[in-house]
C-alpha cells in the first residue's frame, strides 16, 4: 500500500497565497492589483501637499505625487477614456517642516488604481488598492467603501482625481 505523500507548506508560503489574491470569497476568486514595480520610472503627473486644517488631512495630510504609466498618460494627454492597463500611482509621504521648507519624509503608503473593465466592474472598471510604507503590504480591505465611494464622484472624469498639466 502506497503512503500519501507529505505536503509541507511554510507560513509565508501560506501568507504569500493570501496576498495574492487565492483567498476568496465563494467561488469567485477576487481580483488584486498588483504592486507598481518601478513606478517612480514613470510619467510625473503632478505634486500637491495636503497640511493641517484640509478635511482629508487626517488620512491623506502629507505630500503627494501622481505618476501615470504610459497607456494612463496618453488618455490624460489627450482627454481620452482611460483604456484598460493604464495605472495611476498616488504615491503619499509625510511632510516635515525643516529649515524653512517643507520636505519628504518617510512614506505613508501607495494608492494604486488599475484599469481593468471586465475584472473591477463593479467599481467604475477600476482595481484600488493600497500599500503601507515602503513595503507591498496590503491595506485596503474593501476598496468599493474604502477607494471607490469617493472616486465615484468623479465619474465624468471616469473616476480619476488628477489631470495633466503640460
Amino acid at each position: 500500500m502506497r503512503k500519501p505523500p507529505i505536503v509541507v507548506l511554510s507560513v509565508s508560503f501560506a501568507i504569500g497565497i493570501y496576498f495574492a489574491g487565492i483567498a476568496s470569497s465563494g467561488d469567485k476568486e477576487k481580483p488584486m492589483v498588483k504592486y507598481p514595480d518601478s513606478y517612480r520610472h514613470w510619467t510625473h503627473v503632478k505634486s500637491m501637499v495636503i497640511q493641517p486644517g484640509h478635511p482629508l488631512y487626517e488620512s491623506f495630510g502629507g505630500i503627494h505625487h501622481i505618476y501615470a504609466n504610459w497607456k494612463a498618460f496618453k488618455a490624460m494627454k489627450g482627454g481620452k477614456p482611460f483604456p484598460d492597463g493604464a495605472v495611476l500611482i498616488f504615491d503619499l509621504l509625510e511632510a516635515k517642516n525643516q529649515n524653512n521648507s517643507l520636505a519628504e519624509g518617510p512614506r505613508k503608503f501607495v494608492g494604486v488604481m488599475h484599469k481593468d473593465s471586465k475584472e473591477f466592474s463593479d467599481t467604475g472598471g477600476w482595481g484600488f488598492e493600497g500599500f503601507k510604507g515602503d513595503t507591498k503590504e496590503r491595506f485596503v480591505s474593501e476598496p468599493k467603501s474604502a477607494c471607490f465611494a469617493c472616486h465615484e464622484a468623479q465619474k465624468q472624469k471616469d473616476y480619476v482625481f488628477s489631470n495633466y498639466r503640460e
